[in-house]
């Protein structure tokens, strides 16, 4: 292809190829201060379906070394959302190294909380205010369960902010880097902001989970133990390699739920969210 740029994020190296300088560029941006991988895991490319699409109507079709291919494309201003999807898209259907789970991460003392759940849970969002709040920010799309050890390391990409979580971030991150607007996706107006210096510093180091969290925004608010076989069920769901790891997948996944418990907040704003958090912190 005739851009391409290569990035590590934790322990995940990628490279992505693309058709349009646009796409490439807003990456080298946003990810200046990522390291090189030696060798990439997964190849992104950004192509056009029809050669004439790089310049009439531009749209661009996500692919690479896995792929939907009822995958719709996207306009070409939408690119660096692209980009974004097809890395995600890559790990999820290839990631064997660790068990996926679609989830947000926090570490603070070398213990890490997961924050899991439907999407508009306001688990990025959460993440994000608990960062801004002296947490050390792991990752807001997937969290990574070695099978082996039960350890959860980083992969702290771009984080995806989706409507009204884009003003709640610019708030708790007045002098936080953000990328454009892109208004009018599937998903509404999604921005992405870099993670802060220390999450990408720190980026290698893993953490042991101290607790799972399944946030609700926009409840009154209430928190109430859940016990380890509705967490597994719930986490089956959120992880998209667990059938395909088979025994190890099932023993990393049981090991987790046992080992730590498992706790559903609901809440109505970030201050309270925050406080919820912090109050079953001291209580750990």
């Amino acid at each position: 292809m005739r851009h391409g740029i290569a990035i590590r994020i934790g322990p995940i190296g990628f490279r992505i190829g693309s058709d349009w300088a646009q796409p490439i560029a807003a990456l080298r941006d946003l990810y200046r201060g990522y390291p090189t991988p030696d060798i990439a895991d997964f190849t992104v490319r950004l192509s056009a379906a029809r050669p004439w699409r790089r310049w009439v109507r531009p749209s661009v079709t996500i692919g690479g070394d896995y792929m939907l291919p009822e995958a719709a494309p996207l306009p070409l201003a939408q690119g660096l959302l692209a980009a974004e999807m097809g890395m995600n898209l890559q790990l999820a259907l290839g990631g064997r190294r660790y068990l996926l789970l679609h989830a947000s991460a926090v570490e603070r003392d070398g213990r890490a909380v997961l924050m899991t759940g439907e999407s508009g849970a306001g688990k990025s969002t959460l993440a994000t205010l608990l960062a801004a709040s002296g947490w050390r920010f792991m990752g807001d799309e997937f969290a990574l369960v070695d099978v082996a050890t039960g350890a959860v390391h980083a992969f702290p990409r771009l984080i995806s902010l989706k409507n009204e979580a884009i003003a709640a971030a610019r708030a708790a991150w007045p002098e936080g880097r953000f990328g454009p607007l892109l208004a009018g996706t599937p998903k509404g107006d999604i921005r992405h902001m870099v993670p802060d210096a220390r999450a990408i510093a720190a980026m290698d180091e893993a953490a042991q989970p101290a607790a799972i969290l399944f946030p609700r925004y926009g409840f009154a608010p209430a928190i109430r133990a859940v016990p380890p076989s509705e967490a597994f069920v719930r986490l089956t769901q959120a992880s998209t390699n667990y059938v395909a790891l088979g025994e190890a997948g099932f023993g990393a996944l049981t090991g987790l739920v046992r080992g730590v418990p498992s706790i559903a907040i609901d809440y109505p704003d970030g201050a309270t969210a925050i406080d919820q958090v912090e109050q079953l912190w001291r209580a750990l």
